[in-house]
C-alpha cells in the first residue's frame, strides 16, 4: 500500500527541502482516498502519486490569504502523454512555476493515465467513476478554472479527448457550461489547431510565459466582477487581446470542390488575424529554477537549460525554427547561474544546453569552458543535442567530455544526397560531414549517430539510397584515421511530415506504401555489403504513423471528427507504436469524412496552390506568405541544379522573412563580454 502523504510521519521543518510548499486546507476534495486503495492493481502506481521535490500543492483559495487578495485563479496543465514523458518537458515545467509565483495563482499537472489506470478509474468505486486528477493534490482536473494543454505533437489529440471525458468536461467546446473549465492549447502544434477546433475553447500561439499570465489577470478581473456574460464573455475578453485564438468565434466557409473559402470572425472586435507571443528578454525568465525531480524514472534524466530560442539557419522542412523565430539568446551569466541553481536544487548529474542548434549560441565555447572549468573532477556532465556539421569542433566535443564521459556523437543531414540537402537548404556537403566524423573518431569517439529524412519534395529512389554511401564513407573513414575495427555508425530515419508555417507546407506528402519501399530498397543495399554491414546499425519508422501525423498537422475542423471516432474506437497513446493503429485511423476517416467530398489523400498526398486558403491561413506566425511561398519556388528550382541557398540571418543582411517587423521583435545574439566567473569551482 502506498502511503498518502498527509499520512506519512511529520518531517521536522528544518528538514525539509526549501522549494516544497504544501498547505492542508483543500476546500476541494482530493480523490486519493479512492485511488489509494486500487493502486496496487495498475503497473507503475508512483506515477500517480506526486509529491515530487520542487512541486507545490497550493490552499484551493490562496488569494485569500495573500496580500492580492480577491478570487483564486487555478490551472490544471497538462502534457498529453505518460508521467515519463510529461514530468520532464521543459514547457510545462516553467509554466507551473511561473503560475505557481503568484499568490493568487493556484498551478496543478496531470499527465495521461496509462489503459490500466483508466479502467480503474471508470470502473470507479461506490461514489462512482474516479475522475481526471492533477498529481500536485489529486483534486478533479473539473474543478479547475483552466485547463492547459501543451502539445510538441499532433499524436497526442485523442489522449486529450481522454482526459476531457475522464474529467468529466465535455468533449465538445459548444456543450460546456459556465462551471466547466476553459481548455486552452499551446505548444508547437497550436500554430494549427484546426483539428481540434471543436473540443478547445482557446489556443496560444508562441510563448507561454507571459500570456499564461496575462489570461489568468483576464479571468481573475471576471471572477472579480462576479463573471459577467458568462463564460461567453470571458472567452470574449480573450479573444479581443489579439494573442489568443477562439475556435468558436471563427466560421468556416467550404468550397463544392472541398477547399477553404473563407476563415472569418463571426462577431464584432474579434481580429481577423491572432498573433503569436514571443518573449523578448530570455535572461528576465530563468526557468525553471525550481526543477521537478520526478519519483519514477523518465525519458529524460537531466537538467536541462534552453540557452537560446528561435533558429535563423531556414531548413526549409523545420516547423520550430519558422515558428521560433527571431532567435534570442541567454546571456553567458545567466547560463551559468541557471546550471548551478538547477543542479543544487534538483541533484541531476547531466545538465544538457539545449536550444534548435546549440553549438550556433555566440559563446558556446566560453559557456562550454567555463562550465566544463567548473564541475571537472564531480560527477556532473554537460551535453549538447544533435550538432550540426557545420558548427561542430573539437574543441567543443573535448570540453562537453571532459568529466570522461564520452557519448556517441550526432549529426544531421537530413537529405541523403547533396541534391537533397539543397532542396531542403541543409547546406552541408558530403565531404563536410566525412571531415568532421574524421576529426572526432581521431579524437578517441568510437560512435556516430546520422539522422535523415524519407519523402522529402522531389526526392527520388537513388537519393535515399545515397545514404548507405554515405554511412559507408564514415565507416571506411573511421577506420583510416584509427586503424580499428570497431567503428560504429547509426543510421536514424524518420519519415518528412509537411507541416504549417513552413516552406513545404504546400508540398506533397509521400505516400506510406512509397515509404516503406525506399526504406527497404535502403535496408537491402546497407545489408547486402558484408564490409560495412554489422558497422552501420538501422533505425526507422514505417510510413504508416507519418500519415496520420500529416493528417493532423495541416488538417481543417472536419478531421475533428475523425480524432473523435478514433477515440470513441479505442485509439490512445498514438505515438506509441505498440498502442497505435493505422487501420482504426483510416477506417475512422472512412466513416468520418463520409460524404465531405475529401479524404485522408487529400489532406496528405495532394499538393497545394499559392492561391488555396491553408486551415491556419488566419493565425499569424510572423512569417509572409509570399517570403514563404518564394522560398518553396527556390526549393524546386534547387532540385533541378539551381544554385541557391538562403543563408542564417544572423549573419547576414535580412532576407525579408517578415517576422522582426511582423512581430515588432529583433534578433538578439552576444557577444555579450560576460564571463561564468566568478563562480567557484566544484
Amino acid at each position: 500500500m502506498i502511503a498518502h502523504r498527509a499520512n506519512l510521519p511529520r518531517i521536522p521543518p528544518q528538514c525539509q527541502p526549501p522549494q516544497i510548499e504544501v498547505f492542508a486546507d483543500m476546500s476541494v476534495a482530493s480523490v486519493f482516498p479512492r485511488l489509494e486503495a486500487k493502486l496496487p492493481s495498475v503497473q507503475k502506481p508512483i506515477q500517480y502519486v506526486g509529491g515530487e521535490l520542487n512541486s507545490v500543492v497550493k490552499d484551493w483559495d490562496c488569494a485569500a490569504s495573500s496580500e492580492a487578495g480577491g478570487p483564486t485563479v487555478r490551472w490544471a496543465l497538462m502534457y498529453p502523454d505518460a508521467y515519463e514523458v510529461g514530468l520532464p518537458n521543459q514547457g510545462v515545467q516553467i509554466l507551473y512555476e511561473v503560475l505557481n509565483e503568484r499568490d493568487w495563482i493556484l498551478a496543478e499537472r496531470t499527465y495521461s493515465v496509462w489503459p490500466d489506470m483508466e479502467q480503474v478509474m471508470r470502473t470507479g468505486d461506490e461514489q462512482g467513476r474516479i475522475p481526471q486528477f492533477t498529481v500536485d493534490s489529486h483534486r478533479p482536473v473539473g474543478a479547475f478554472d483552466l485547463f492547459g494543454l501543451s502539445f510538441s505533437t499532433e499524436l497526442g489529440y485523442t489522449n486529450m479527448l481522454n482526459a476531457l471525458d475522464l474529467a468529466g468536461i465535455p468533449l465538445h467546446a459548444v456543450d460546456r457550461g459556465e462551471d466547466d473549465p476553459v481548455v486552452i492549447a499551446g505548444g508547437h502544434a497550436a500554430f494549427n489547431p484546426e483539428p481540434i477546433a471543436d473540443f478547445i475553447d482557446a489556443a496560444v500561439l508562441g510563448d507561454g510565459e507571459e500570456v499564461v499570465l496575462a489570461i489568468s489577470e483576464v479571468v481573475r478581473e471576471w471572477k472579480a466582477e462576479d463573471r459577467p456574460g458568462g463564460r461567453d464573455e470571458l472567452l470574449r475578453r480573450l479573444a479581443v487581446t489579439g494573442n489568443i485564438y477562439v475556435p468558436h468565434f471563427y466560421d468556416v466557409a467550404y468550397a463544392p470542390d472541398g477547399v477553404i473559402e473563407a476563415v472569418v470572425p463571426n462577431r464584432p472586435g474579434i481580429p481577423f488575424r491572432v498573433r503569436k507571443h514571443t518573449l523578448m528578454d530570455l535572461d528576465q525568465w530563468p526557468y525553471p529554477a525550481n526543477p521537478l525531480v520526478p519519483l519514477a524514472e523518465t525519458v529524460h534524466e537531466r537538467f536541462s537549460v534552453e540557452i537560446f530560442r528561435g533558429c535563423t539557419r531556414g531548413c526549409r522542412f523545420c516547423q520550430a525554427g519558422m515558428i521560433t523565430r527571431p532567435v534570442r539568446e541567454r546571456s553567458i551569466k545567466t547560463i551559468g547561474d541557471m546550471v548551478e541553481n538547477g543542479i543544487r536544487k534538483s541533484g541531476f548529474e547531466e545538465v544538457g544546453l539545449l536550444s534548435l542548434s546549440s553549438a550556433d549560441h555566440t559563446e558556446i565555447g566560453d559557456v562550454a569552458k567555463g562550465l566544463a572549468d567548473r564541475y571537472e573532477g564531480s560527477n556532473v556532465s554537460l551535453s549538447l543535442p544533435s550538432t550540426r556539421v557545420d558548427a561542430f569542433n573539437i574543441t567543443l566535443a573535448n570540453e562537453f567530455s571532459r568529466n570522461g564521459r564520452r557519448s556517441g556523437l550526432t549529426f544531421a543531414p537530413e537529405g541523403g544526397s547533396e541534391r537533397m540537402r539543397k532542396v531542403i537548404n541543409k547546406m552541408v556537403s558530403e565531404e563536410d560531414l566525412i571531415r568532421t566524423v574524421a576529426t572526432a573518431y581521431s579524437h578517441g569517439w568510437r560512435q556516430v549517430k546520422l539522422y535523415f529524412m524519407v519523402g522529402l519534395p522531389t526526392e527520388t529512389d537513388e537519393d535515399v539510397l545515397q545514404v548507405a554511401d554515405l554511412a559507408k564513407r564514415v565507416i571506411a573513414k573511421g577506420r583510416e584515421v584509427t586503424g580499428r575495427n570497431d567503428i560504429r555508425c547509426t543510421v536514424s530515419i524518420g519519415g518528412f511530415v509537411p507541416k504549417p508555417h513552413t516552406p513545404f507546407q504546400w508540398a506533397a506528402q509521400l505516400d506510406h506504401e512509397a515509404t516503406d519501399e525506399r526504406l527497404r530498397l535502403l535496408r537491402e543495399v546497407v545489408r547486402q555489403d558484408k564490409k560495412y554491414a554489422r558497422a552501420i546499425g538501422f533505425r526507422y519508422h514505417d510510413g504508416k504513423p507519418g500519415i496520420v501525423e500529416g493528417l493532423l498537422s495541416r488538417g481543417d475542423r472536419r478531421v475533428g471528427r475523425v480524432i473523435e471516432e478514433v477515440w470513441r474506437d479505442g485509439g490512445r497513446f498514438d505515438g506509441w507504436s505498440e498502442h497505435f493503429s493505422y487501420d482504426r485511423w483510416m477506417e475512422s476517416a472512412d466513416k468520418a469524412l463520409a460524404g465531405t467530398g475529401v479524404d485522408v489523400d487529400w489532406y496528405t498526398t495532394r499538393e497545394r496552390g499559392y492561391d488555396e486558403v491553408l486551415p491556419w491561413e488566419h493565425l499569424d506566425s510572423g512569417l509572409d506568405k509570399d517570403w514563404l511561398w518564394g522560398d518553396w519556388e527556390d526549393a524546386l528550382a534547387a532540385a533541378e541544379g539551381a544554385d541557391i541557398e538562403i543563408e542564417d540571418c544572423r549573419w547576414t543582411p535580412c532576407y525579408d522573412c517578415g517576422v522582426c517587423p511582423e512581430m515588432g521583435t529583433e534578433i538578439q545574439v552576444g557577444p555579450t563580454g560576460q564571463t561564468l566567473l566568478p563562480l567557484s569551482v566544484v
